[in-house]
């Protein structure tokens, strides 16, 4: 027969009630005894028996460091009893200063590092206490905490540090229990300080106020903390996640490269587990363009090289980085303490007033341990001032006893002495009798009286008392106090996009005939005085500059083609490359269409804005579409202007509805129009007449008249002039216009023409290549039907195949000096440097 069930007795208990009952009793000892800090002194039980047992072997800041061995073994023995290894290594993170932002264990020898080095054995390393760790213990001899029996029941040890230095605000602390965690950031002494006098001054002041003078946790590491969002949960609520950020910056390397800098990291981030992240993404290439990782750390301060290739912008190689490794990550802030013995997730407010909170205990339980200790004093003295008094029948009574016990007993009897006072007396040395002794003695007992008085006074007044805690926070601030090594940053740490990194700046755009695209910078183009011979542009002598325009590397750029299509891109996404680059195929960046070819270019920085796009042909149509149409360009294009066979699209320009628009052919006739007069048609429609050209002219320039401006027109042999726009009345549209410049031999047909004002330069290229930057301003104001002046000085067989107007920079209003190779000064006629290139 199967065995019949056992009813649960006295002493038999059922298997899953004594599994219960006992895991929720090493859950309990964990939390209370191993894992959690205490709120009051920011400790866990290990690092606090550590502290004591070091304060036992007098390890004071001033005192010889003690091999760590000695340490681990003396808490072992007496307080700790888990083992020395475990021990070391709680010894060991109080003492690094890259783990603790105000370490508590001065260590000598090797500690480990940031790397995530271990430290050397116990038996090689020695310690001793801090400044700071001692101001922990103060007053621990005062009955200022509870006591309890150690583990053996032979001595006793603290349950609590009276910690004047606010522990668990300066250094957080970390730790897992059973089922809950805590992660406490560390904070900057002078910051909390101030918090604390804050909340003493005014009780009721609110979170805002304290963060005014304590704005967010402070790293050992130093970093970027990276909005305050986090920060501001992590305060309100007990939790939050705060986005850290390694310290970078970006310098020039060799050969055009880029090289990006790391000095701080996160905190808690290992520096070898970092750097070889990196080198993963630099040896499977998941980012292409990064060339290496080096490490040139030293005693001074931390210095790791990210090697960038010279074509691939570093703010996107660094974003990259950013968001795929440790150089930023999160702070998960998890503010779980001990509270009344019982876990208690804590905000900011409370953390500050339990620390005000326990202060408070410990100065009063001072203040009554002194006072008793006064009143010892006082009583002692009283029984002095009496044995003054009757100082001849004392020592008669002290003469006649037989031992010390009868004179104790008749000193009792005959002067009302306590057996304390009769024994202090009996213990007085002979010099005590001296007049000069006497003295000293009735001083002492007016001092002791006054001591107590003010005893007294500050326990029964709370101001009082507030004002001790006070000068105790003042002097902690102004002794230990240091600067912030965290930067927190307004800004808060979302995914940036490529265009966040890349700095916004004018570049020009340059497109070839072969349809070959480049950007380059304006300063590659070295400002020369008119005349000169300007610089090489491209290699290629047999590929002619068709198009440069100026545009905001964050701008769009609209690209339309001889056909009448539209393609869009911004203007970053055109890589910066040298003077002397031949650039890269305009097909690799937009979908053209097999047989055409890029004719104008917009550069627009709001596509969905108010406004027209006014779009002429080489044959004189013109049509105008309002600019939002263009919002939504596919990757393949749209059709912006349905061209006639013969015709191709050549200029686009962006007007506001009522602008002027001025046309130049190429045999020097002009004619200036409203734009009202060309009606607002669809996207896909086609133009209407804008000027009558004879035979075998065309179209080279298009512009928007501009208040205050000048036309300048450029020939193909190098002449330009300047003529003001007065000169040039308002004609109805399909005429044929006025002449504009005299044609000759000298000066060759019009190949360019620009609106421009006094400030701005003009970039003027040519077919060879070569390119030359002039101040407007230079150009003299001439008739309208002039020929002009000599711009550029143009080589054999050489001729202007384009020019582009460059807007308004800031200047000196002086003309750079310039120098030809060998070194002598340039004129009118001979101007001309070769630059370095970019």
């Amino acid at each position: 027969m199967p065995d019949e069930p056992i009813e649960p007795t006295e002493d038999i208990v059922k298997v899953e009630v004594e599994l219960g009952r006992s895991y929720v009793n090493y859950a309990l000892s964990v939390i209370i005894s191993r894992a959690l800090p205490d709120v009051r002194d920011g400790l866990k039980p290990v690092q606090r028996r550590i502290l004591y047992s070091m304060r036992l072997l007098n390890l004071s800041p001033d005192s010889v460091t003690k091999k760590c061995a000695k340490i681990c073994g003396s808490t072992s023995g007496d307080f700790h009893p888990h083992g020395e290894a475990a021990i070391y290594l709680t010894l060991v993170r109080m003492a690094q200063p890259w783990s603790l932002r105000y370490p508590l264990v001065d260590g000598q020898g090797n500690f480990g590092n940031i790397d995530g080095d271990g430290p050397a054995a116990m038996r090689y390393t020695e310690a001793r206490l801090t400044p700071v760790a001692m101001e922990m213990m103060e007053d621990l001899d005062r009955e200022t905490v509870d006591w309890v029996p150690n583990y053996s029941q032979e001595v006793n040890e603290p349950t609590v540090l009276p910690s004047k230095f606010p522990n668990l605000l300066c250094n957080g602390g970390q730790g897992i229990a059973v089922g809950m965690a805590t992660n406490l950031p560390p904070h900057n002494l002078t910051e909390v300080c101030n918090a604390l006098l804050l909340r003493l001054d005014n009780p009721d002041c609110s979170l805002d106020e304290v963060m005014e003078v304590m704005p967010g946790p402070d790293f050992p590491t130093y970093g970027t903390i990276m909005g305050a969002k986090g920060i501001r949960s992590a305060y309100e609520t007990g939790r939050g996640s705060i986005t850290l950020q390694a310290r970078t910056m970006i310098e020039p390397g060799e050969a055009g490269k880029s090289i990006i800098v790391v000095t701080e990291i996160p905190y808690q981030v290992s520096k070898e587990t970092l750097i070889k992240s990196i080198f993963n993404i630099v040896k499977e290439r998941s980012f292409d363009g990064l060339l290496s990782v080096q490490d040139y750390s030293d005693k001074v301060g931390m210095r790791i090289e990210i090697e960038v290739r010279r074509d691939v912008n570093p703010n996107r190689a660094l974003n990259y980085l950013l968001k795929r490794t440790a150089l930023r990550t999160t702070f998960g802030a998890i503010m779980l303490t001990l509270v009344d013995i019982a876990p208690r997730t804590c905000p900011l407010l409370l953390l500050l007033d339990q620390h005000i909170k326990h202060r408070r205990d410990v100065i009063e339980r001072r203040t009554r341990y002194e006072l008793m200790r006064t009143l010892e004093e006082v009583h002692l003295n009283e029984g002095y001032q009496i044995a003054r008094r009757f100082l001849d029948e004392i020592i008669k009574v002290i003469r006649a006893a037989t031992d010390p016990n009868t004179a104790r007993v008749d000193l009792v009897r005959q002067f009302d002495f306590s057996p304390l006072q009769a024994n202090a007396i009996l213990a007085m040395p002979l010099r005590r009798l001296t007049q000069l002794e006497q003295t000293k003695l009735e001083a002492d007992y007016k001092d002791a009286l006054l001591r107590v008085q003010n005893l007294l006074d500050i326990l029964n007044d709370h101001a009082r008392l507030t004002g001790v805690l006070r000068d105790e926070i003042v002097y902690l601030r102004d002794k230990y106090g240091d600067e912030r090594r965290t930067k927190i940053q307004a800004r808060e740490a979302t995914d940036f996009t490529d265009e966040d990194l890349i700095p916004e700046e004018e570049a020009i755009i340059s497109i070839s005939r072969d349809g070959y695209i480049k950007r380059v910078s304006i300063d590659a183009y070295r400002q020369q005085k008119r005349g000169g011979k300007g610089v090489m542009n491209i290699q290629k002598a047999d590929d002619e500059p068709a198009h440069l325009f100026q545009v905001s590397t964050h701008h769009f750029i609209l690209f339309f083609t001889d056909r009448g299509r539209v393609y869009k891109l911004k203007g970053y996404e055109i890589p910066e490359s040298g003077r002397y680059a031949k650039g890269m195929p305009v097909i690799n960046y937009i979908n053209i269409l097999g047989g055409e070819r890029v004719t104008a270019t917009v550069s627009v920085k709001d596509i969905t804005g108010e406004g027209f796009l006014t779009m002429i042909t080489e044959r004189g149509e013109v049509k105008r579409t309002p600019l939002k149409a263009f919002a939504n360009i596919r990757n393949n294009g749209l059709i912006a202007f349905d061209i006639e066979e013969g015709d191709e699209l050549g200029w686009a320009l962006k007007t506001r509805g009522a602008d002027d628009v001025i046309l130049i052919t190429k045999n020097g006739q002009s004619i200036r129009f409203s734009e009202k007069q060309a009606t607002s048609r669809s996207r896909a429609a086609g133009g209407v007449r804008a000027m009558t050209l004879k035979d075998g002219d065309i179209i080279v320039s298009a512009d928007v008249i501009q208040t205050d401006a000048t036309l300048l027109v450029v020939s193909e042999n190098g002449y330009g002039k300047r003529t003001d726009l007065s000169e040039y009345r308002v004609q109805g549209r399909g005429g044929s216009g006025i002449l504009t410049m005299q044609c000759t031999d000298k000066t060759g047909q019009i190949v360019g023409a620009e609106v421009v004002q006094d400030d701005d330069r003009l970039l003027v290229m040519t077919v060879n290549g070569k390119g030359i930057r002039v101040k407007v301003k230079e150009i003299r104001l001439t008739k309208r039907v002039a020929q002009g002046v000599k711009l550029i000085s143009l080589g054999q067989g050489d001729m202007v195949r384009s020019i582009a107007r460059i807007v308004q920079e800031e200047d000196d209003g002086s003309i750079e000096a310039a120098l030809d190779d060998d070194g002598d000064d340039i004129d009118d006629t001979d101007a001309g440097i070769e630059p370095s290139d970019g």
